[in-house]
Order: structure tokens, then sequence, then C-alpha cells
């Protein structure tokens, strides 16, 4: 899938460049990139607030593009951002916000209606007398005349002295409904949340205005704990055999979170004091690292979970510094191997309530997934490995800067596409994914994996070689595609294609009544869909009804933190999805081994 860099000209003077995929709106890549555009209507085109520039690059009007825009505003490159759809490299000027939404799109297309956890509220207190002796907490509580809040001791041990240092003029600050701190003065202006997608690979945060639900700042980072594996199963191991490991691991997780933490709220000139929730998707591994529960029994038979739901959770409890009274709300898991993240997902989403049948795989290496709609939901984990993310792959990188990202072949020419456009340093999963489908179509990949010889290549025959006694393609100087490599994917697709299949299945559908299948992760926005199907990643449906949905497990914990609501119907997802357990099946490798193949 090619991907297109959109410039966004804000009104402060500044520019931020975002890559995202062909074919996504102007609105979805500012969103997902925490850049704010106006809109109140969910991007279905009728509130026409979106409204944006195109200063450089073309994007044709659409219909209601000419109803929002007289025809000389239309000339000089006005679009609705919900509707601009970008097929090529694009300079996007977006004016300053004039509203205060009470709704904000959020994950899938879906529109929520604000109702945070965290209240303000503003008061001036009569002062006490001789006539009047209500306690200092009683005379607050009193004046919130639309919330119940309970105090927590923190607030006790300085209310007295603020409430007489602010001459009485306060603003309670309430998460749920506990009273967390009395500021002087009128503080309603500030009320930020931060949203996490806690990775086992990458750690991702946006910063939000719970005011008006538009994100502020988004940043990402290699999760610290790398240096003990790449996977789950490497840092539950690193515990089992250190007794030192697991403080050293919950440590490093919460450096991760704190960095980020402190990177977003300086991007957006915010007061990290001012942050009053956090939200943290992840999986049942890393939620349990990050909080310091023993994880072992979730990595050896029969994988269970210390608990589904955690307890009341502070900010504190993950090492992230902002207010320190903040909460924190962290999804609950489904099972050892279908967390946090995918209940996030499920809820930015929206499979719970859409009455068409859809498939959800977030691709990783551990590969969730969900099958359903309205009628109700089944889940399953797939061991992917670590191939999507470069790792065993010999000349395998990250998606960073210098890797491989698309690999397009004629019969005669190799086309590279590199993550900032410099010289190749390696293949990230997208470029793998992309050179193995490609040379499957031209026929130089056979069904079972095995590389054709330089002399049925044709005009591609200098690409082939060995290094190392092992056939390989050469994509550029000495970067290659080893035989090897290929295998690795192959035992990654064939994992979740057994896991997909097993799931039909279990629920006797048919792969062609499938409507949608949503790839999710942050390497199922790289991924391109015509290529997953090509390998057989994916069931053989039309291109179209094959979605790249980003990240949508920081979708879910964005949703978390704007809405009480959303919060509730991830609860009870917990009770809506069947789990399904692969390992215990008897047919489980027979169906690995038939999946091995490409179509």
């Amino acid at each position: 899938m090619s991907r297109v860099r959109l410039t966004y000209r804000l009104d402060d003077g500044r520019e931020r460049e975002v890559s995202a995929p062909e074919g996504v709106t102007a609105f979805d890549a500012a969103s997902w990139n925490g850049i704010a555009i106006d809109s109140t209507c969910g991007g279905h085109g009728t509130c026409r607030k979106c409204g944006v520039r195109i200063a450089e690059g073309t994007v044709e009007p659409t219909s209601l593009d000419s109803r929002a825009y007289e025809p000389d505003r239309l000339r000089d490159g006005w679009r609705l951002a919900c509707r601009a759809v970008a097929r090529e490299d694009l300079t996007i000027d977006v004016p300053p916000l004039v509203t205060r939404p009470k709704a904000a799109t959020v994950g899938v297309g879906r529109q929520v209606i604000l109702r945070p956890a965290v209240q303000k509220r503003y008061v001036e207190l009569d002062e006490p007398d001789l006539a009047d002796q209500r306690t200092d907490l009683d005379r607050l509580l009193h004046a919130i005349d639309d919330l119940e809040p309970r105090a927590t001791l923190n607030v006790l041990r300085h209310l007295g002295r603020t409430l007489r240092e602010a001459d009485w003029k306060v603003t309670a600050v309430i998460v749920d409904e506990l009273l967390i701190d009395v500021e002087p003065g009128d503080t309603t202006a500030h009320r930020y949340g931060i949203a996490f997608d806690l990775g086992t690979t990458t750690v991702v945060a946006t910063l939000l205005d719970l005011s008006t639900g538009a994100p502020l700042a988004a940043a990402s980072r290699l999760n610290s704990q790398q240096p003990f594996g790449a996977d789950v199963i490497t840092r539950i191991s690193a515990t089992m055999l250190d007794p030192e490991a697991l403080p050293r691991l919950r440590d490093l997780a919460h450096t991760t979170l704190d960095e980020l933490t402190q990177e977003v709220c300086k991007e957006a000139s915010i007061d990290p004091a001012h942050v009053y929730e956090i939200a943290i998707a992840g999986n049942a591994t890393m939620t349990h690292l990050a909080l310091g529960i023993d994880p072992e029994p979730l990595g050896v038979a029969p994988f269970i979970l210390s608990t589904r739901a955690l307890p009341e959770t502070t900010a504190t409890d993950l090492g992230v510094n902002v207010h320190p009274s903040a909460q924190a709300t962290v999804f609950p898991a489904l099972g050892a191997y279908v967390g946090g993240d995918i209940i996030a997902g499920l809820l930015a989403s929206g499979m719970d309530r859409d009455r068409r049948l859809r498939l959800f795989i977030d691709v990783g290496t551990n590969c969730e997934i969900v099958l359903g709609s309205v009628a109700g939901l089944v889940a399953t984990a797939a061991p992917a490995g670590p191939a999507f993310e470069g790792a065993a792959i010999r000349c395998g990188m990250r998606a960073a800067t210098g890797a491989i990202e698309t690999v397009r072949l004629t019969p005669t020419s190799v086309t590279l596409g590199v993550i900032g456009d410099v010289e190749p340093r390696g293949l990230c999963g997208s470029g793998l994914v992309d050179a193995v489908a490609e040379l499957v179509r031209l026929g130089l990949l056979d069904a079972s994996g095995r590389l054709v010889t330089p002399d049925q290549a044709g005009d591609l025959a200098d690409h082939f070689t060995n290094v190392n006694g092992e056939r390989v393609f050469t994509l550029h100087d000495e970067i290659y595609l080893s035989q090897r490599d290929v295998r690795e994917l192959q035992f990654a697709k064939a994992a979740i294609a057994t896991g997909w299949t097993l799931l039909l299945e279990e629920t006797g559908i048919k792969e062609s009544e499938i409507a949608q299948v949503l790839l999710a992760g942050s390497f199922g926005s790289y991924l391109s869909p015509a290529n997953a199907i090509r390998i057989g990643l994916v069931p053989r449906l039309a291109v179209p009804r094959v979605v790249s949905v980003g990240n949508v497990a920081g979708e879910g914990a964005k949703l978390a933190l704007l809405s009480l609501r959303e919060r509730a119907g991830a609860s009870a997802l917990m009770n809506e999805v069947r789990y399904v357990e692969l390992s215990d099946r008897p047919d489980f490798n027979d169906r690995f081994i038939g999946n091995l193949a490409f179509p």
C-alpha cells in the first residue's frame, strides 16, 4: 500500500508533516496524529465545520464540497477534511478551532458524546462565621449542586489553607465520584487526560483536551523493555529466571510512560499537573509488568490471569508524573492472550454495535482475532511470531527511517519505498509482506514458498544469488530477502489464517459472509490489503472490504477518557466476547500446515 505525506500548516505558524496510507481522508490522518480539526458530525460531511484549504496538491471537490463552498472558494482549494481523500502528497492549511464541540469523532468513524470522568466546578463560597460553622468540606460540597463527590485524605490535608488563601474562590476537581483536588481560582479551562497504547514493541501517548475532545499532541517510542526480549514470552521468561527482572521491567515501563507524558505535555505547552486522568490499553503481559504483577501464570498452561479487571489504580502506580492524585483507567483483559488492547480496539471499532459481520485482526507478534457483530463476538489468539516487526528476518528492522516499507516488482524492475526517503538500511514488516506478495504474483516464489532459480527469473535473474549457501532475492545492495525469511512469514500468516478459519468453523459462518476485515495495530496501518489477500493472511474478499484501521487500541483509550458511557461499554464487552483457545485443538497443527502454502 502506497503512502502519502501530508503537511498540515496550523494557524499558530507551526507545520506538522505526517505519513499516512494513500486513500485516507485529511481529517482521519490529522486525528490519528493529534492534529485538531473542527467537526461535530462524526465525519459524515453534514456539520460542514471541518473545512481546510488544500494549498499544494490536488483533491477533487465532492458533491458535499460543492454544497459547502461557493465556486471561488472551491477554486481556492477549500474542501471538507472528512471528504478530502489523499491520493498524493498534500499541503493543507488548517483554520483555528472556532467551536467547543459537545461531541468528538474517535475510533473507526465513531462519534462520542463528551462526558468525561474528569469534571471541574468553580465556586465562590461564603466565608464562615459564628452563625455558619459548617465544615470546610461541607461548605464546598454544598456549593457543588450537580455532583456528590467524596473527598480524599490528600484534599483534606490542604483544603483549609487553599480556601482561605484563595479568598474562598476555588475550583473543585472531580474524577468519577472522587474529589481529588481543590485549586485556587478558576481553572476550569484546564482539563486534560492522556491515552496510552502500551504495546510490546511501541508505546503511543495522546494528550486530550477533555473539554473539547480534541487531541493536542501525540508521541510514540520503543518500549524500554526491549532488551528483555521482543515478545511477551521472553519477558515472562525473564521474570521466571531472575527475581530482579520483574521490578526492573516495571521500572522500564514506567520510564517509557512518563517520558512520553512529559513529551506530549511539552509539545502542547500543558502543565502535567493539569492532567487528571490517564487511560492505558495494553496486552495482559504488558499491563501485569507495568503494575508489577507476577506474569508467570500467563506464560504456562493453563494461562491464567491474576484478574480480568483491575482494582482502582492511579497514575502514580504506573510511574506517570502528572497530578499527584490523577486516576488511571486500565482496560480489562479477556484472557491471557486477548488483553485490554483488544477490548479497547473492539470498543473503538464498535464491532458489538454493528449489524455487519466483521473480522478484526490485530497483526503482531501475538495476533488477536475477533469475529462477529451485534449478535455476538468470538475471539482467539494466534502465535504469529516476530516476523511482522522485522525481527527474525535476516535484513529486518522496525518501521523507522531507512526501512523499506513498500516493494513493487515488474518483470524487469524493482521499486522500493523507504521511510524517510533515505538510503535503505533494512526491511520492515510491511516491506516483507510486499516483497513476498510481489514475488508470488510474478511466479518467482511458488505456492510452497520456494524461491525459483536464477535461470527461471528472466530479467530479474541478477537479483537472485546465494548468501552462505542460502538462496536470496536482493532488494538493494546488501539488503535481501532470504528463503528463511519467506518461511518466517509463512509461519506467521499460517498461524493467523488458522485462527480465523477455526473461528469461522466455530460459528458456522462462511468466508463470503464477512462484510469487512479490520486490520488493526501499528503494523496494520502499513499493510497493503491487496497483498494481505494475495498471501492468504486474510480471507479472499474484494480489496475495499479489507480496511487498515491503525492504532485502535489507542483510540479505545481515548474513548475511555472522553466518555463514561464508552468506558461502561468496555466493561460490558467482557461479557459479550466468547474466547476460543486454539492451543488445545487437536486439529490445530494439521490446519496450520495446510495454511502454509500461498494461494
